[in-house]
């Protein structure tokens, strides 16, 4: 927790460094960045995937201000709520959040990597494994995806930042990035407030799922695989309108979490212009009632708990 204002902490996030290495030896860690509404329905399975790793791994959760309840002083997540702003869904609050949790984050120059999860999210491996892709297999790579389409293109964009159709992109909100690109969305003075300006009428705007992809393709950013390490299922005979399926208890089975490790029937996932043996590291939406048989299956199914 701080007293620093948005703007202030920005500032303060804006200044710091934005490239890996210093000049002391330092184990790198990834900072998991939750962006819920209010509890943390499948926290006891994110405890046990954490347990034994600390010093590798920063928390940060925000959550509405509204929210007065409290994870257990035992827990990792105790104490790690960030001073928070009121979201809603579609709106350039989610983006506002997203860039005040990488401010936080980029705080602690021991964080590399930056994860951006939701309550509904769940790791589908050990830590060591998801560890290892993030800060080696991966490194100076992110992953935001990033689809070529003129859905919800404004005029405005090329009026104020000369953003073609062409530049515009579409892509999950649930992004996994290196400090570099941390450093460029908090310090973004140029593209953000034509976003902001864009949606300040509009209800559905959808901002979360522009900004994050379009930014990189106006930066042109090599150093990204134009796709996310979170799975969510969008089968069309499945979702709920514009919101991907959501797994119960009774989905929750070792073939469903072997079955999206694998890919989902999507065949290689690559990066680097290289297949890679990791397709997704995290998995979502998962119902509050899913936690049980996670647990159960935890053990077998993901290497942990």
């Amino acid at each position: 927790m701080h007293n620093m204002t948005d703007e202030e902490l920005f500032r303060w996030a804006s200044m710091a460094p934005k490239l890996h290495g210093t000049p002391y030896h330092r184990v790198p860690k990834v900072a998991f960045m939750f962006l819920v509404r209010g509890d943390l329905p499948l926290r006891p399975l994110w405890e046990k995937f954490f347990e034994g790793h600390h010093g590798l791994y920063s928390i940060y959760v925000h959550t509405n201000p509204s929210h007065t309840g409290s994870p257990p002083m035992d827990s990792v997540f105790y104490g790690r709520m960030i001073p928070s702003q009121i979201t809603t869904w579609g709106g350039v609050t989610l983006v506002e959040a997203e860039r005040r949790l990488l401010a936080n984050a980029l705080l602690d120059l021991g964080n590399e990597r930056f994860a951006l999860l939701s309550e509904s999210c769940i790791p589908l491996y050990n830590f060591s494994t998801v560890y290892a892709v993030l800060t080696v297999s991966a490194a100076g790579t992110s992953f935001v995806e990033s689809i070529v389409t003129p859905a919800r293109y404004r005029p405005l964009f090329a009026l104020r930042n000369n953003i073609s159709v062409a530049q515009w992109r579409k892509g999950s909100q649930w992004f996994e990035v290196d400090r570099a690109v941390a450093a460029e969305v908090v310090a973004d003075g140029t593209y953000f407030p034509t976003f902001r300006e864009n949606c300040a009428a509009e209800k559905l705007c959808v901002v979360d799922e522009h900004y994050m992809s379009t930014l990189l393709s106006a930066l042109r950013w090599r150093r990204n695989a134009n796709r996310t390490l979170t799975f969510a299922d969008w089968d069309r005979h499945r979702r709920s309108g514009s919101h991907p399926h959501t797994h119960g208890a009774e989905e929750v089975t070792e073939e469903l979490i072997r079955g999206i490790r694998g890919g989902a029937g999507r065949g290689n996932c690559t990066y680097n212009d290289r297949a890679s043996g990791v397709c997704f590291v995290f998995a979502r939406k998962f119902a509050p009632d899913t936690l049980e048989p996670l647990l159960r299956l935890a053990p077998k199914a993901m290497g942990f708990g």
